[in-house]
């Protein structure tokens, strides 16, 4: 079943004269399925994840979620999850508290947030580490919990972008296999944004190419 679907998607920046970061992108993406946006930099894949989460204007074109319009649907109101290259966790709040902060806000009562943090800490193996601060994680550490924090409310979409780009080589494999069996585990829908074409090929199902602001062919 299609679960996100773009039709003829552009993105454009400033007024005079426009720049074009996105042209005419049209794809589908299957309840379940993980689909990575390959490319280098400027090539518009960031352009595109942003369109899809609502964070960056569409100029033209329709997205559609499980059969539903949402071009103009306020980011909140989307349900999806987002994990940035930095992982923009609180620094004021531990492990668990980070993970716990969707579930806060969609208001779940405090024994079905304990038990999703309990859950999600065993999932990314952190399990002994939910009441270390922030500053006092691994660069490694700090993605898993963001990882988290963006599984916990359940979120229909994942959108991870350049997730691992921050980690040295080493530390980027192993966490790819990681987070490919959790995305697998959990059954979740998910759009990767990455450079890397090895990192592309381990996680996701389906790899995508992009090139000066268009889908490849």
């Amino acid at each position: 079943m299609t679960a996100l679907k773009l039709e003829n998607v552009c993105v454009t920046y400033g007024r005079k004269p426009a720049v074009p970061a996105l042209v005419d992108a049209s794809l589908a993406v299957e309840a379940g399925e993980v689909l990575a946006l390959l490319g280098p930099s400027g090539c518009g894949k960031s352009s595109l994840l942003g369109a899809v989460a609502g964070i960056v204007p569409v100029t033209a074109g329709r997205v559609w979620w499980q059969g539903s319009e949402i071009t103009d649907v306020p980011v909140h109101q989307r349900g999806f999850g987002l994990v940035f290259q930095e992982g923009h966790l609180f620094p004021h709040r531990n492990v668990r508290e980070n993970i716990t902060f969707g579930l806060e806000m969609q208001r779940w009562e405090e024994s079905a947030r304990h038990d999703r943090v309990e859950e999600l800490l065993e999932l990314v193996g952190l399990t002994h580490l939910g009441t270390r601060t922030i500053d006092a994680l691994s660069g490694g550490e700090r993605q898993r919990v963001a990882l988290a924090r963006a599984l916990a409310p359940r979120p229909g979409l994942l959108m991870l972008d350049e997730p691992l780009s921050s980690l040295d080589q080493e530390l980027r494999t192993n966490l790819a296999h990681e987070l490919r069996e959790i995305l697998t585990t959990t059954g979740t829908t998910a759009i990767l944004v990455t450079h890397d074409e090895d990192e592309a090929q381990v996680i996701a199902d389906r790899v995508q190419r992009m090139r000066a602001g268009r889908l490849e062919t």
